[in-house]
């Protein structure tokens, strides 16, 4: 499911090395975010399956809006309380409580409460390509994904990888990542189109 790649994130810029402790900080420091984003799957041999791109931004707790423009159009808000995913495509909208489909996912990483060691096991996991690297392992192991990798440069967070359960890698490449503008709460509201079906779960 393409949302759940994209719930965790809610991350924005930090600088200086990806330690837990100065996650932790930023995170306390930070409340709104909205950058570019070009995203890749990989399967377990690294052989690619698609590709994507599109907009994201968030107000925390809770409120986030994910735009995908290519290849696809699907929007993602989340205004609080409930959780909206709108497949222009299908006509289609899927609508469920916010905390029940966060839960521990990666999402609850950078969500609400920032009592992160909550959910996941954290550790700085040294320099690679250029980026230092935090990685989170969720503590309950039914996760959708096994393990969440942050890459951190001198702009702030520039890369992003997780790894699913079936060995498949999803790669996030952030570009014109802008901490704490001032966001329309308009963002944050999403009404269905006329005409399209909404699911409720």
């Amino acid at each position: 499911m393409r949302y759940l790649l994209v719930l965790l994130l809610w991350l924005p810029a930090v600088v200086g090395a990806a330690s837990v402790d100065s996650l932790k900080a930023f995170l306390n420091q930070t409340t709104s975010a909205k950058a570019r984003f070009a995203q890749m799957v990989l399967d377990k041999n690294l052989k690619m399956l698609q590709q994507a791109t599109g907009t994201m931004q968030f107000s925390r707790p809770g409120k986030f809006r994910w735009e995908y423009n290519k290849p696809y159009e699907q929007i993602i808000v989340g205004d609080g309380s409930r959780l909206w995913i709108y497949d222009k495509d299908l006509n289609q909208v899927t609508v469920r409580k916010l905390d029940r489909a966060l839960g521990s996912s990666p999402a609850a990483l950078l969500a609400g409460s920032n009592e992160i060691e909550k959910n996941y096991t954290l550790a700085s996991v040294g320099n690679q390509e250029g980026l230092d690297w935090l990685e989170a392992v969720p503590r309950i192991k039914d996760n959708a994904f096994e393990r969440i990798r942050l890459g951190f440069g001198k702009t702030g967070l520039e890369a992003m990888e997780l790894r699913d359960q079936f060995g498949q890698v999803t790669v996030i490449k952030f570009a014109d990542l802008e901490r704490n503008p001032k966001l329309s709460p308009e963002a944050f509201r999403f009404t269905p189109p006329k005409g399209a079906d909404v699911i409720s779960e």
